[in-house]
């Protein structure tokens, strides 16, 4: 059974920074590809960025690419979202997620998700 326990979110105003952690428990983090989602309300949950197992390959969404930063400590088993600009449609619920393979291509489909941490950006 695979865990994964988001923090690090909460009430920040426009222009601050916030970064998020994820644990994962139950499985091998060094051979799991990892992504974050997040979910607006009354809006689809949708890609934030995605890393490969060795952090080599990172991919973002288009309007996330040069505000958020993707990262993993392998050796801490702890995944990272470093977040700046923000602005108040960042605000979401923010998802951790896993996938039983390297690959971290955008379009990759995950299995095991986080129960979520809120991000809300205040104007």
């Amino acid at each position: 059974q695979v865990q994964l326990v988001e923090s690090g979110g909460g009430l920040v105003q426009a222009g601050d920074s916030l970064k998020l952690s994820c644990v994962p428990t139950g499985r091998t983090f060094s051979s799991s590809a990892m992504g974050w989602f997040r979910q607006a309300p009354g809006k689809e949950r949708e890609f934030v960025a995605s890393i490969s197992c060795g952090g080599g390959s990172t991919y973002y969404a288009a309007s996330m690419k040069g505000r958020f930063t993707i990262s993993r400590d392998n050796a801490k088993k702890t995944l990272y979202l470093e977040m700046n600009s923000l602005k108040p449609e960042d605000t979401a619920v923010y998802y951790c997620a896993a996938r039983g393979s390297c690959n971290a291509s955008p379009g990759a489909d995950y299995t095991y998700w986080g129960q979520g941490t809120q991000v809300t950006v205040s104007s």
